[in-house]
């Protein structure tokens, strides 16, 4: 197997599990001229258990624009380069986009490596249609900005995928609830491949819960699943169900309305409720 000169290679490496390096990445690694790294520090524990002896340079947000320059030298004059992300697939919420472009603008060949990438790992073992998916890597830091996006998502009917940090994913998860609905199915799968892997598939009500409820789930590396609307025709018939709520809420406590509302049109209970406490909640003009 040999590689070809003045070609960058886009390399996948593992999200956890070392094993799942595949046997052509380890020989484009071993066989570049130069591997750039998102962090060298993460990288070199990678390489050294292949032994991959390979120069590493750094190629991440803060110095992207000043580093590529000199690489598109490097590959204009025939070298190999292989670029690597701290795991899984290059590019994919990770840096090197500035990179890839410009090498198509100059004619250099770029070439892909396939390997793991978190969002399809965890798609594919989510139990939700994946014919069609919309990825939205990380959501907005701020609630307003977050709750925004969430509302331009509200209507997709593809299955939804989130990369989300441990720290605000009770908080995600309570925006979501609160845009898309308690029942809305939803997966979040957490630390894929590693020791403490962890899949847990429910409605986003419930997986809040859990996740309030136990500090592990709270920790590591998390891609929220959320499945997508309802068809339009299900979608009239909640607004019906909404309209019918809305009168009933005039004159009945949350509860009552609620559960009135169920009865009459056979939707879930528990979802009119939520949809009941937001409208109870709901400014007057």
């Amino acid at each position: 197997m040999s590689i070809e000169k003045g070609v960058l290679y886009i390399v996948a490496t593992p999200i956890g599990n070392l094993q799942d390096l595949s046997a052509r990445a380890i020989h484009i690694l071993q066989a570049v001229d130069l591997i750039a790294a998102e962090d060298t520090r993460h990288s070199r524990p990678l390489l050294r258990h292949f032994g991959i002896k390979t120069a590493l340079t750094a190629l991440h947000e803060h110095n992207e624009r000043e580093v590529m320059q000199g690489i598109l030298g490097q590959l204009q004059d025939g070298r190999a380069i292989a670029l690597i992300s701290d795991a899984g697939t290059p590019l994919i919420s990770d840096p090197g986009f500035p990179l890839v472009r410009e090498c198509h603008r100059q004619g250099i060949r770029v070439s892909p490596v396939p390997g793991p990438s978190a969002a399809i790992c965890a798609l594919s073992a989510a139990g939700l249609p994946c014919d069609r998916f919309l990825f939205e890597g990380f959501l907005p830091r701020t609630h307003s900005a977050r709750r925004e996006r969430l509302q331009r998502l509200k209507h997709e009917q593809c299955t939804l995928v989130f990369y989300e940090s441990n720290h605000r994913v009770a908080e995600s998860l309570r925006e979501m609830l609160s845009v898309f609905g308690a029942e809305r199915p939803a997966l979040m799968a957490r630390e894929l491949t590693k020791l403490h892997e962890t899949l847990i598939s429910a409605s986003l009500e419930e997986l809040l819960q859990q996740v309030e409820a136990d500090p592990m789930q709270r920790k590591g590396e998390i891609v929220l699943l959320v499945a997508g609307a309802k068809p339009e025709a299900d979608a009239g018939q909640a607004a019906e169900s909404r309209r019918i709520l809305e009168i009933l809420l005039e004159e009945l406590p949350v509860k009552q309305a609620a559960t009135l509302t169920a009865r009459i049109t056979g939707e879930k209970k528990n979802r009119l409720y939520q949809e009941a406490l937001a409208l109870r909640n709901q400014p007057t003009e």
